[in-house]
């Protein structure tokens, strides 16, 4: 999870099975085209199919084919579940590593003419991917760098050093067809995850009666500060909508944004550099609109007193932020303040070293739907109730691939929240695909209450070992880390594939025996699990029923509460279960994945 100046709320998720510590962080993942991996001494074991598709996620413009399944003179890496290794971090925990002078050849799966590389190099390089369409030099280069990868938080007890790939992106200049052929020639050593292969529109006109700011002074060729003539430009426009022509453009300092609406050409045209472009407490009209172009920082480490985010704060209620691409900053939108009835749909939000979207306290009816999140360096998207309640909030079709510091997803307190219909794949370490939890990392706090719905998601690949605890974090968690969950909590239709570890685990991860109780399971299919079905750690209740488990490492239950002593975990099973009736019987030992 991210900090924001003065709040220290980061640390380790700490337990382990001889004593509780006192502090936690989270983690986890998405892709498109998934892919399971062949289980090793470091892999934990996988089913043997894994669907390349899933009804859960975003709808989204782009199609990603892994580097593993393209044509290939460089070496296979992977798979591996080892914190702190480049493979562990790649979606599907497999890539291509070349040299110079070797190639990655992907066959397209429909129509593009722009590609977006996921890609790793060693620390303190640079690089370039020569593109090929077709057998001919298209003459792009995808430039490529270490300078926002190798991120080391100290404050975060158990974290290693990480979050080493990063995203590089071209216009091919050509139109390609379904079946045509893109080969990535290397510079030097890289190493290449996944392609995004996408049919980019061209960039659309300015709409009658927009306020351009290039009228106002700003300079698309980046070499001059824009930052006064986009100012200009949003005072000139109150009330209407400020054009932000094709081009690059520099702005060194937040905008005042109130009644506005800041339009560009497209995320792929209009392109606006900086580590630092929305700040502010209050917007009192609201009504902003931040639509159709791209937000490109450059945070290259964590630091938790600095605002280095797209936005920082409010955008006032009834606002929009759509169509944008984000990337390379500490977190993409850290919401405060009066954000009621924001709508946050259909963007990208890639490489941020901390979160991606982070709703936190006094978030009334904010709808985070249909985006892309790509490589976070904590909860890729997280609600936590610091101050006043976030409520009546939802995450909803989404896709999040390789967070690697913290969970997919993360609810921290709040009232009556959803969780639906997201994909979330490859968490990497200290998390899980989705955590519902009573973890305060501050005061005053508003721990879970009414109803919390997580409907209808997929998870592959997720949950993780956690260093602090000495043993694994489950897909689903839901904790009671602080204080005993009195929500009620329906957890409904989930997809677990490939589970390294448990599909659900309940646990208070303070260790103090906090209560998970008032949980109601209903309907999931677990397609392979490394160690088990159920985590029951902690005292409390859950009711499980129609959930079906094929692929499970060792058994199907493990209920050991934690500390010893503290009571029992009541796990009533209704209709329609199966594939998970056997217990673990060894309280002094974890289950290994198998």
């Amino acid at each position: 999870m991210h900090v924001t100046s003065g709040d220290n709320r980061s640390g380790a998720h700490g337990r382990n099975r001889a004593t509780a510590a006192a502090t936690a962080v989270a983690i986890a993942a998405t892709g498109l085209i998934l892919v399971a991996p062949t289980a090793t001494a470091a892999t934990p074991a996988k089913a043997a199919a894994v669907p390349t598709a899933a009804a859960a996620g975003a709808d989204l413009p782009f199609t990603s084919v892994e580097a593993e399944n393209a044509t290939t003179d460089g070496t296979a890496i992977g798979p591996d579940y080892t914190q702190g290794t480049v493979a562990s971090e790649a979606s599907g925990r497999r890539a291509v590593q070349l040299a110079a002078g070797q190639s990655v050849e992907f066959t397209l799966p429909g129509a593009a003419n722009a590609v977006n590389v996921s890609y790793n190099v060693p620390d303190g390089q640079t690089g370039s991917l020569a593109v090929y369409a077709n057998g001919q030099d298209t003459g792009k280069k995808i430039a490529l760098t270490s300078k926002y990868s190798y991120i080391d938080t100290g404050n975060i007890v158990g974290s290693k050093t990480h979050h080493f790939f990063d995203d590089s992106r071209a216009l091919l200049g050509r139109d390609l067809a379904a079946g045509d052929k893109v080969k990535l020639v290397a510079s030097s050593t890289v190493t290449v995850d996944v392609a995004d292969f996408e049919q980019v529109a061209p960039a659309a006109d300015a709409p009658a009666g927009a306020v351009s700011v290039t009228d106002h002074g700003a300079d698309p060729t980046g070499q001059a500060d824009s930052t006064q003539a986009f100012t200009a430009a949003i005072n000139a426009a109150k009330g209407g909508t400020v054009w932000i022509p094709p081009g690059d453009y520099q702005v060194s300092g937040p905008l005042p944004v109130d009644d506005v609406t800041l339009l560009g050409a497209g995320n792929w045209y209009s392109v606006v550099h900086s580590s630092h472009f929305i700040d502010q407490g209050s917007a009192p009209t609201g009504r902003v609109g931040l639509k159709n172009f791209a937000v490109i920082g450059e945070v290259t480490e964590r630091d938790d007193a600095s605002p280095d985010n797209f936005v920082n704060g409010s955008l006032g209620p009834d606002s929009t932020v759509s169509g944008m691409w984000v990337q390379h900053e500490k977190v993409g939108l850290w919401l405060t303040g009066d954000n009621d009835n924001l709508v946050v749909r259909d963007n990208r939000i890639l490489d941020t070293t901390a979160d991606g979207v982070n709703l936190n306290g006094n978030a009334h009816n904010v709808q985070v739907s249909d985006n892309f999140l790509r490589n976070q360096g904590d909860d890729s998207l997280a609600m936590w109730s610091l101050n006043a309640p976030d409520t009546g909030s939802t995450f909803s079709g989404n896709t999040i691939s390789q967070p690697n510091l913290a969970n997919g997803i993360a609810i921290y307190g709040g009232t009556d929240i959803g969780v639906k219909d997201n994909l979330i794949q490859d968490t990497n370490a200290l998390g899980s695909g989705i955590a519902i939890s009573n973890q305060k990392f501050a005061d005053p706090f508003f721990p879970l209450s009414g109803t919390i719905t997580v409907s209808g998601n997929t998870l592959v690949r997720t949950g993780a070992v956690n260093p602090n605890w000495g043993h694994p974090m489950g897909a689903l968690r839901v904790d009671a880390y602080d204080s005993d969950i009195d929500a009620t909590v329906n957890i409904t239709d989930t997809t677990f594939t490939d589970s390294p570890y448990s599909a659900f685990e309940f646990v208070s991860g303070g260790g103090t025996g906090k209560q998970v109780r008032n949980v109601t399971v209903d309907g999931a299919t677990v397609d392979g699990a490394g160690t088990v079905v159920v985590q029951a750690e902690t005292p409390g209740a859950a009711t499980v029923s129609d959930v079906k488990a094929t692929g499970v490492g060792d058994s199907g239950i493990y209920n050991c509460p934690f500390p010893q002593g503290s009571g029992t975990f009541t796990l009533t099973q209704g209709t329609g279960n199966s594939g998970w009736d056997t217990v673990w019987n060894d309280c002094s030992a974890w289950p290994q994945p198998k």
